[in-house]
């Protein structure tokens, strides 16, 4: 009997026996949440940033819905993002009490168009959330130029984007805050997790409280050894603190993030030289002036591959090979539709690009046999 192949896991992290050493420490230390191993990853991703501060917390969504927070929006106000995201862009804005107000994207990138944003912008408009797709760098000069004569605040979604870079600056030191996302399949994986990187004293001490309830002392300060310590509320806050376990996993998987990355990249150009010769649409190489990270390898299949992407989703999946799908446009959702009454054809490109879009395996811990079996498998089933 012939031998079945085994799943390629879309997304799968790379860990190794630091990871499990370290989270080790955490549980022989009986302290399992947030806690000094906490703070240690804070100081370790904001020097990785040359950011000026940095708070852990359970999510990206949580550090879009603490960003957005800090930004004191008032109800009414409107905050512009893309149609080509995650339901969790959008959702912190709404929790924020704001407006979400969509933008349609470049076709060629995936990242919200400019050109778009200048359209939707009214008098309303308080702030923008452009999410760097895939991990590449939006048109942050433009968006920037754009905040600063409407005096917007800029939240950048870098749940794709750890290593990304714009023209020698980090991604999430560009605007006023950057959010991102430690989740099982990102570049730097802690299960569940993000980080808020932020430029005043006041706005990462604001984020802390609000992610602790609104108090005024976390719990492994309250218990410590030095006793007991009264704490006050002092903000309606919420549960968006991050532990120890996750941060001790956080800390070992920053350590080989500029190995795996540079495994991810060798991926990528693998695959873009090869599929290149099919025709499947591709997004462009990235400039010499920034840096990709790499998160993921989106293919476009379109009418001239002969084959639609759900039809080319079930055959993968069916050949033992996991795929992801990023995004469908936001407003096919049901509840946005209900809600806000948009209309999929006013984003023409995001429409398109939502019902084309596959993502391949790209993860450092795929071997050269699989590569080459992923290859071989879609261009079977692609024109």
């Amino acid at each position: 009997m012939k031998n079945k192949k085994k799943f390629i896991v879309f997304g799968q992290p790379y860990l190794g026996s630091e990871e499990i050493k370290s989270v080790t420490e955490v549980i022989k230390s009986k302290w399992l949440g947030t806690g000094p191993k906490v703070v240690k990853f804070e100081e370790a991703f904001k020097n990785y940033k040359k950011a000026k501060f940095a708070n852990a917390v359970s999510s990206a969504t949580a550090a879009l819905h603490l960003s957005l927070l800090s930004c004191n929006l008032k109800p009414g106000d409107e905050v512009i993002t893309t149609s080509m995201t995650f339901c969790s862009t959008v959702n912190a804005i709404i929790h924020s009490g704001a407006i979400p107000v969509l933008a349609d994207i470049d076709y060629n990138t995936g990242n919200i168009d400019v050109g778009s944003i200048k359209k939707v912008l009214s008098s309303k408009t308080k702030a923008i959330i452009p999410v760097h797709y895939a991990g590449q760098p939006c048109d942050m000069d433009a968006i920037i130029e754009i905040a600063n004569e409407k005096k917007l605040k800029i939240i950048e979604d870098c749940a794709h984007a750890v290593e990304t870079e714009y023209k020698g600056k980090k991604a999430g030191t560009l605007g006023d805050f950057g959010c991102f996302s430690f989740y099982s399949t990102k570049n730097l994986a802690t299960g569940e997790g993000g980080m808020v990187l932020s430029k005043s004293i006041s706005n990462s001490l604001k984020i802390k409280k609000l992610s602790l309830h609104g108090i005024s002392k976390d719990a492994w300060k309250r218990f410590s050894h030095k006793g007991y310590n009264h704490y006050k509320v002092t903000e309606a806050g919420f549960k968006y603190n991050m532990m120890d376990l996750q941060a001790a996993i956080g800390l070992e998987q920053l350590k080989r993030i500029n190995k795996n990355w540079k495994t991810r990249k060798k991926i990528w150009n693998i695959y873009h030289d090869d599929f290149y010769k099919t025709n499947l649409k591709l997004l462009p190489k990235i400039s010499k002036k920034n840096k990709l990270a790499y998160h993921l390898f989106p293919i476009l299949v379109n009418k001239a591959c002969g084959i639609s992407r759900n039809q080319l989703l079930v055959k993968l999946t069916k050949a033992g090979i996991g795929c992801g799908v990023h995004y469908e446009a936001i407003p096919i959702h049901p509840y946005y539709k209900k809600k806000f009454s948009w209309k999929l054809n006013s984003y023409p490109n995001a429409a398109s690009f939502g019902r084309e879009t596959l993502s391949l395996p790209i993860s450092p811990s795929l071997g050269n046999n699989q590569i080459d079996y992923i290859i071989n498998t879609v261009k079977k089933f692609v024109k």
